[in-house]
């Protein structure tokens, strides 16, 4: 047999690989009664009994044991010591900062010729060799690219176009982009920084009346879309008189004449892109470039209530948040030329906007999806990207489909076994896709990534622990978590290279300091170490547009911006999201409700894809609103004994028994006082969603539509229970 493992080679690395992980911890005399030799004293006299066929066996393998054991994976060094990732700030009333940087300013930039992002795509151009830039494809076809200096070359000329068309060099001129990812997207934003003027990103998924105040309140008078249909949408504002400032429409995609007979009626001028950028060439004008501390982008973000906020992002504000990424991650990471990024999160998020700054600083490419996220694993094997960014429910369907194609409990005990032993070599810091265990597990799932990613970043949303640490393991790459909002233009705490644990978002970045005030109502004091989370630094936005009454609501005189999101220091450094400050409220008996910390708790819970728990102040408990996992429940529900097809389940009564016991028992491991568990649920076999109007586009409940859209059926779990 040993001469079999000698001659096999690759058979023989694995053979040794998976011997080893299962022999790593014992001892060596443990290691010798197993195998039956002798003790370490009469080893010669052994040695000496052996045939010489045997001794040349032996002295190989050990020879090749020797060799495995100097090329073995090495760990990863991190950047800082682990168990001390952020210092306290002197004379800053408990603030902190990251350890990771150069001293104790914070970081405004990370290269010195690329602090705006006209510079930052100036630099991609120079160091790419003109390499490819922007790449899209058709159904079933390979990427095309236009290169660095063909984008660079197609923003001059629309952004000489938009001059030509009454639009002024000035971060007094506001362009609405309202389109799908795309490269003509970036196109248009280039456009608008080749000339200091100022971005203001519309989506489908604000809704018509939102997308009217947008363009009223931003005073614009030119949007640049896609799709003939939101062309339509726009001229039928302008018809009922509902945005009288808007005169340009600018098409990427052909349009019928008729759009443009439509259009003129009422005042507005119909353009395809190409035209706009024709007239440009023609009548081409030396770019103004901006200053970092010029506006670059109007973010509007979606909010759970009222009107959209549009939070106004310097040049400087996006610089100096990437820069703490790349300050962070540099002694593991270093971007390259040869980076490509998958584009399919919205571009109208400045998460997205902010690994695609990364990317183009770097000379990276960027390839968009076909626009349909069925199709993403497809547009995924054609790109192989090497950058992936995620948002949490994207990452839980993954880990679903996964354990849903180990349908039997050998599959899955093989699976949670070689998960374990991944999961251990991350936890030492080794972050490897070369074992045995994705030899024989984990390579399809990394193939269906295009088999080249070297980074996920995930934010946006809390991420499960248990989802995130069985993905380190099995996709063999660095798995980074972020958090943060629009108003600090995208982080302000990242996961520490090296710090593979689960349960915290990192440490501050170097860009910001981050402190926790005390939130009375829920009990929360700055002097344990909890609070609501505030962030301060060069990321941190200049307000709300027009806005004055909200922008004060979450800038403080001193300049600290209050997330409303309540955070908790860990020993290491790390601050971990524990609650939410804003959706608070009291039910009858006077007791105060944070809903989404329970609502992280239930979702935990295996056969549960969606929560949204309900309360009111005339009410004395709370009630649920529960999703099940479609591709989960029913192999949960057949393990209980209860058979159907999803929409039987989701009406049947023992099932809905079933989860409700579930959720409440994670809810008491978990420390929920009785008060704060749900007494009774409603079963939807719906997935609530961007496109019903109840999640926001960052995936977030939206909760008063939740309220209403439930109406019927709240009323009737308090009823009942009553």
């Amino acid at each position: 047999m040993l001469t079999f493992f000698l001659v096999s080679g690759g058979s023989l690395w694995l053979f040794m690989e998976f011997v080893l992980s299962l022999l790593e911890k014992m001892q060596t005399q443990e290691i010798l009664r197993m195998l039956r030799l002798p003790e370490l004293g009469d080893l010669g006299q052994f040695f000496r009994s052996l045939s010489a066929t045997t001794l040349v066996s032996m002295g190989a393998l050990a020879a090749i044991l020797a060799y495995w054991f100097t090329h073995r994976p090495k760990a990863l060094q991190p950047p800082c010591d682990l168990l001390m990732q952020s210092e306290e700030v002197e004379d800053s009333g408990g603030a902190r900062r990251s350890v990771i940087g150069d001293g104790p300013q914070l970081l405004t930039h990370y290269y010195d010729d690329a602090r705006t992002m006209y510079e930052v795509f100036r630099r991609g151009l120079s160091i790419s060799g003109n390499g490819p830039c922007l790449g899209f494809r058709k159904p079933k076809k390979l990427y095309q690219w236009l290169s660095y200096q063909e984008v660079a070359d197609r923003a001059e000329f629309l952004g000489s176009g938009l001059l030509q068309h009454n639009c002024k060099p000035c971060t007094d001129q506001f362009i609405g982009v309202f389109a799908q990812n795309r490269p003509e997207w970036i196109i248009a934003e280039l456009a608008c920084y080749t000339y200091s003027m100022v971005v203001v990103p519309l989506y489908d998924t604000l809704g018509p009346g939102a997308i009217r105040y947008i363009i009223n309140t931003a005073d614009i008078s030119t949007v640049i879309v896609d799709k003939p249909q939101k062309a339509a949408l726009l001229l039928e504002h302008v018809e009922r008189k509902e945005t009288p400032g808007l005169k340009l429409i600018i098409l990427m995609e052909p349009f019928e004449e008729a759009l443009k007979d439509r259009g003129q009626e009422c005042g507005v001028v119909v353009k395809s892109m190409q035209a706009v950028e024709d007239c440009g060439q023609r009548n081409h004008h030396v770019p103004v470039p901006p200053k970092p501390s010029d506006l670059s982008i109007v973010c509007f973000t979606s909010g759970t209530t009222g009107n959209p906020k549009g939070a106004m992002l310097t040049h400087g504000n996006v610089v100096a948040d990437f820069s703490g990424f790349l300050k962070v991650t540099e002694s593991q990471w270093a971007p390259t030329c040869a980076d490509v990024h998958i584009s399919y999160l919205p571009l109208a998020h400045m998460f997205e906007r902010m690994v695609q700054s990364v990317v183009y600083c770097h000379g990276g490419r960027v390839g968009f999806f076909q626009g349909d996220i069925r199709l993403l694993s497809d547009d995924m094997k054609a790109l192989c990207p090497t950058i992936f960014p995620v948002v949490p429910r994207l990452l839980n369907r993954m880990y679903d489909k996964i354990f849903s194609q180990a349908n039997t409990p050998l599959k899955r005990w093989l699976l949670e076994f070689a998960a374990k032993r991944k999961q251990a070599e991350v936890r030492s810091g080794i972050i490897r896709n070369d074992s045995i265990w994705d030899e024989l597990f984990f390579n399809k799932i990394q193939a269906s990534l295009g088999g080249c990613v070297r980074m996920i970043v995930t934010g946006a949303a809390p991420a499960s622990p248990t989802v995130l640490g069985f993905l380190r393991a099995a996709l063999g790459c660095q798995v980074y978590e972020g958090y943060g909002q629009t108003e600090c233009t995208a982080g302000c705490t990242f996961t520490t290279p090296g710090d593979w644990t689960s349960g915290h978002v990192g440490a501050p970045l170097p860009c910001n300091h981050i402190k926790l005030v005390d939130v009375e109502e829920l009990n929360y004091w700055a002097s344990q170490g909890e609070g609501e989370i505030c962030v301060r630094g060069p990321n941190v936005f200049k307000g709300y547009l027009k806005d004055p009454e909200r922008t004060k609501e979450a800038l403080d005189s001193e300049g600290w911006l209050h997330t409303g999101d309540i955070g908790k220091w860990l020993p290491a450094g790390t601050l971990k999201i524990i609650d939410r400050k804003k959706h608070i409220f009291k039910l009858a008996q006077g007791e105060y409700i944070a809903p989404e910390k329970i609502e992280n708790i239930y979702i935990r819970s295996e056969p549960v894809a969606q929560v949204y728990v309900h309360g009111d102040s005339l009410k004395a408990f709370l009630v649920g609103i529960v999703v099940p996992d479609p591709e989960v429940m029913p192999s949960w529900a057949q393990k209980r004994g209860i058979e159907g097809t999803y929409a039987e389940l989701c009406a049947n009564k023992e099932l809905k028994k079933a989860i409700l016991e579930d959720m409440v028992r994670l809810g008491k491991e978990s420390g929920l006082h009785s008060f704060e568990q749900v007494k009774a649920i409603y079963i939807h076999s719906d997935m609530f969603s961007v496109q019903n109007g109840l999640l926001t586009p960052t995936l977030k409940a939206k909760r008063p539509e939740l309220r209403e859209y439930f109406k019927k059926q709240i009323e009737e779990l308090y009823s009942i229970s009553m």
